[in-house]
């Protein structure tokens, strides 16, 4: 016989979180019309009155699943699809079809709630069967009394926490492998295969958990010799940008690997950036390099973006030459980018960067770091035997502490070196 249930009283909902005093809230479920249950109170860890919400089929049990109901106790007589005004010999077609049927949809609608289910001692096995479908315990209706129920609802309570904080920590796990997957095939594997060039990047999105931001850079060597560089950056911070500076990353190499380059290899770039983008505020900043086979000497394109900056031995490094350099793509239709010839010796690092780098703040003024700063900056870690990896690495690590916290914009950094043999 089902247990009687009482009617639904009318008690203010409880408060939830740490450190609350109210009371926990169970919903049961059950169709049995005689109402009351025999114990007569039951009572939490603390010695408070558990509540009690009463619904006689799934249609009320939706109704009432409020957040401040801690536990559903379900029937397992409770006919499967009975729905507001279902008697309990409703659904007898579905109950033999699927045993579990109610339950079942008990953990469709309340997804982070436990689920206790209550059953006859000699159906043992099913209530078992119960909890390997989702249910989080089983009760026996002639075992039962205030103080088994009570215990039951807590350890149901913390059991249901305990698989979603460990379903959480699987799925963060699961993400974080899909996003080293995911940025392995988006950001780029350099194709130097055949120079004598060392290349080394950093990158870091600025949007909180963000993958990829709208920066983008590349390194390709064509069949001649030349090894062609780049570095961008699409204005904006969102997923929309982010996506087209993968689209212009990967347009870039194309064409690079096509035979393009500097003034028609930009002018293609705004062309695949006009249809792309997704509103017509949206601009890009590029800076492009070309080497020479023999590596003393390179092509030097910028169309809005920062000069970048070279190191030779003996030397402080210092940027090269920024003037006359193109508007950034996007900004007007039939512009031109000139391309610069720039001497660069026989040792040498060349390093791109965006303007990320350069526009955290110092300290706690307004003041930013800027090209000069990051000049000096790089000079003292190159003083200090940098190089490579090493030198990307804690350059960005210092702008960062400069900033007193991450930088909020994109940063990409990308150092191309030679050594003369």
């Amino acid at each position: 016989m089902p247990v009687p249930v009482p009617r639904q009283r009318d008690i203010p909902g409880t408060e939830s979180g740490p450190g609350a005093t109210s009371s926990l809230t169970l919903l049961v479920i059950e169709d049995d019309p005689a109402g009351g249950l025999t114990v007569p109170e039951i009572l939490d860890a603390d010695g408070h009155r558990i509540r009690l919400r009463s619904a006689r089929n799934l249609t009320e049990a939706a109704r009432l699943l409020t957040p401040d109901v801690n536990c559903v106790l379900l029937d397992l007589a409770l006919p499967h699809g009975s729905g507001a005004g279902s008697g309990s010999g409703s659904g007898s077609g579905d109950a033999a079809a699927d045993p579990f049927g109610a339950l079942r949809q008990v953990l469709r609608i309340a997804p982070r709630h436990a689920v206790l289910v209550l059953t006859s001692e000699d159906d043992a096995e099913r209530a078992a069967e119960a909890v390997r479908v989702g249910a989080q315990d089983f009760l026996f209706r002639d075992e039962l009394d205030g103080r088994l129920l009570s215990r039951a609802i807590r350890y149901a309570v913390e059991r249901k926490r305990a698989d979603i904080a460990q379903y959480k920590l699987a799925e963060s796990k699961l993400r974080a492998q899909e996003n080293a997957r995911l940025e392995r095939g988006l950001l780029p594997h350099p194709l130097l295969e055949g120079s004598d060039l060392r290349f080394a990047a950093r990158y870091r999105p600025g949007r909180s958990r963000a993958l990829l931001g709208g920066d983008f850079y590349d390194t390709v060597r064509t069949p001649d010799g030349t090894v062609h560089a780049m570095i961008g950056d699409v204005c904006g911070h969102g997923p929309d940008e982010a996506a087209l500076g993968v689209e212009l990353r990967i347009a870039w190499r194309a064409l690079t690997l096509a035979g393009l380059c500097g003034d028609d290899l930009l002018a293609t770039l705004q062309e695949v950036l006009e249809v792309e983008r997704p509103c017509e505020e949206i601009f890009a900043t590029l800076c492009t390099v070309d080497i020479a086979p023999d590596g003393r000497r390179a092509g030097l394109c910028l169309a809005g973006h920062p000069a970048p900056l070279i190191s030779r031995p003996g030397r402080p490094a210092r940027l090269l030459p920024y003037e006359n350099s193109g508007p950034a793509l996007g900004l007007l239709p039939r512009a031109r980018w000139p391309r610069r010839q720039v001497e660069l010796g026989g040792t040498w690092s060349l390093m791109l960067y965006t303007d990320g780098l350069i526009e955290g703040k110092i300290g706690q003024g307004k003041e930013r770091l800027g090209q000069d700063g990051m000049v000096e900056m790089i000079n003292r870690h190159l003083a200090d035997g940098l190089s490579g990896e090493g030198l990307l690495e804690a350059s960005v690590t210092e702008a960062r502490r400069l900033n007193g916290g991450e930088l909020t914009d994109d940063v990409a950094v990308v150092l191309l070196s030679r050594v003369e043999g």
